[in-house]
């Protein structure tokens, strides 16, 4: 299993819970390379300082600690840490439901810009049918643990099959902004 998890990697919805307090950004982000025994201590370094300015971060910032950095920051390292290992395939659980509007929409950018230079296979869990547009080619709708509508990404936003996808889908983009609030409909 070892190998297979090499090529698989997860960001969590939380980066705060996901990264070790007592250990620097960079430990963070490096541990795996020196779980897998890949690279020199120098090595590991480099290529972690490397990813960090990938993410939008400083190379710097290796010795900081996760308490240092923002919510987005520290989503940005979790991403790094996913990528140390080159994997093939990064599951993200609702990456960025806990990040505000600015920010997210730098995280996704950043997400899309990735996937293209490394790629990248992305499974993204989201509850988030407008950041599931953004980023997804194919779709898989669930309920209750189950496979409900599943298939290309255009065909079900734009003529969803299922029951359940249509109520989805027209909670999610069927809002009307009055002067004073949002109101689904």
């Amino acid at each position: 299993l070892r190998e297979i998890r090499r090529d698989m990697q997860l960001v969590f919805q939380d980066p705060f819970s996901s990264l070790n307090p007592k250990m620097t950004v960079g430990e963070n982000i490096s541990i795996n390379l020196k779980f897998h025994r890949i690279g020199t201590k120098s090595e590991r370094i480099s290529r972690t300082c490397e990813l960090l300015e990938e993410v939008g971060l400083q190379s710097t910032d290796y010795f900081r600690y996760p308490h240092e950095f923002s919510g987005g920051q520290c989503q940005r390292v979790a991403i790094a840490r996913a990528l140390i290992l080159k994997p093939k395939l990064i599951v993200f659980d609702e990456p960025v439901s806990a990040l505000d509007v600015s920010i997210r929409a730098q995280i996704l950018m950043l997400l899309m810009e990735l996937q293209e230079t490394y790629g990248l296979t992305y499974l993204f869990i989201s509850h988030d049918l407008k950041v599931i547009r953004a980023l997804s080619d194919q779709i898989i709708v669930m309920r209750q643990g189950k496979v409900v509508e599943q298939g290309e990404a255009d065909t079900i936003f734009d003529n969803p099959e299922d029951p359940y996808t249509r109520a989805l889908m027209s909670a999610a983009f069927d809002l009307r902004v009055s002067d004073t609030s949002v109101v689904a409909q």
